[in-house]
């Protein structure tokens, strides 16, 4: 399936206009699906399993009443401890089905009240995960709408000026996806979302705990455990997380208990493996380091694409420089022709997302490196015949003008 943008590079005197064909990802190839932990857990088997009976949890409700599995929530406060990427032990949690519920519950729990007459401007920095758009866009709510980049909103609140920041929500993603930087908020005086679904230590450094306002994390991004759809938020406010909370109740009488079970074990397991032979972020440090060194190797060769650049850095969690080990490539190309770069990565059977989605310039496209083993060395081969093919023609070019 292919859909088509229209795309405008502006420059200094000339803004060009094109049709770009973006193309879906088949088979989820170019996706966040992080199966590339799959073999951590296939040795993991036996202690990660998880059965009980037919009779058991039942019920919408935990036995104390509550849609929330407390045992839970001090697991999960727990590893946040252990790990320090985040200070939770202060702050509100909320579940929900995926970090991606948890979007519009806090757009929501965020935004003024309906009968307040105002209207809150939701925003990000480019280059950001397209789900803050098309969430807040499908939701269409009254007391927001999707006002896109940060840049005209961080200058219309700099200095002395104070228009609209009181009704601004700003989405952060650190590490950032697609590029894999920490971000930062940028409009000042907002009401930020900071997403740290990548904040673990097999993607990123960690140099200290975080401790915004409101914080996203996603199980998904932790463990490799996409299909079990189990997010949480730590929010300081208690307004904003009973808000937050109304809103998974109201539209989906809270979280799978079944998948909170789930959840506890693996949560449990991982704990009891940190700073071990198995534990699950040297593991996963290590494949996606050796994926990112390959890639980056490769690429380097080449003058017409080129990778972000990702120095080594100190993280608190190892106690030591590590290696970068990011979940994406971002991809750029270098050529003028090649204003199109997913499709220049297609035709080289390389399936990828174009930056049209991240409402970057179609020069850039995302690589997943979240993928199988299998899955990596078929792309790398592939991005490999891409670079030999342009040294090839830029030899046989210098040839002929002899």
């Amino acid at each position: 399936m292919t859909r088509a943008f229209t795309f405008a590079v502006s420059g200094a005197n000339i803004t060009r206009v094109r049709n770009i064909t973006v193309h879906d990802c088949h088979g989820g190839l170019c996706s966040g699906d992080p199966v590339f932990l799959e073999p951590y857990w296939m040795r993991h088997a036996a202690a990660s399993a998880v059965v009980y009976s037919g009779w058991h949890r039942m019920s919408y409700r935990t036995t104390n009443g509550v849609f929330q599995s407390v045992e839970l929530e001090r697991a999960i406060k727990q590893l946040h401890r252990a790990v320090g990427n985040a200070v939770a032990d202060d702050k509100h949690m909320v579940f929900a089905t995926g970090s991606v519920q948890l979007i519009n519950a806090l757009i929501y729990a965020l935004s003024p009240d309906s009968n307040a007459g105002a209207t809150a401007s939701v925003v990000a920095t480019t280059p950001y995960y397209p789900s803050y758009r098309t969430q807040t866009v499908l939701f269409d709510g009254r007391e927001y709408r999707w006002d896109g980049n940060t840049a005209i909103w961080a200058n219309a609140t700099s200095g002395n000026s104070s228009a609209g920041k009181d009704n601004i929500i700003e989405f952060v993603t650190s590490p950032n996806n697609p590029d894999a930087l920490l971000r930062k908020p940028v409009v000042r005086g907002a009401s930020a979302v900071v997403d740290h679904a990548y904040y673990w230590p097999h993607f990123t450094h960690i140099p200290a705990p975080a401790d915004e306002d409101v914080m996203l994390f996603t199980i998904s991004k932790v463990s490799g455990h996409a299909s079990s759809r189990f997010g949480w938020a730590l929010i300081r406010d208690e307004k904003v997380a009973k808000r937050a909370d109304t809103y998974i109740q109201q539209s989906t009488l809270g979280g799978s208990r079944d998948t909170q079970l789930r959840m506890l074990k693996i949560i449990k397991l991982m704990l009891a493996n940190l700073h071990g032979e198995e534990d699950i972020f040297r593991f996963g440090h290590d494949v996606m380091r050796a994926k990112w060194q390959k890639l980056n190797a490769v690429v380097s060769r080449s003058r017409r694409f080129s990778l972000q650049t990702i120095p080594p850095q100190y993280c608190t969690y190892f106690n030591k420089t590590r290696e970068p080990s990011p979940a994406y490539a971002w991809v750029k190309c270098e050529r003028e022709e090649d204003y199109d770069c997913s499709d220049v990565m297609l035709k080289a059977k390389i399936i990828t997302r174009s930056g049209v989605w991240n409402d970057a310039s179609s020069r850039y496209t995302r690589i997943s490196l979240l993928k199988s083993q299998d899955d990596f060395d078929l792309l790398l081969e592939r991005v490999t015949e891409l670079v030999d093919a342009e040294k090839n023609n830029a030899a046989a070019a210098g040839s002929n003008s002899m």
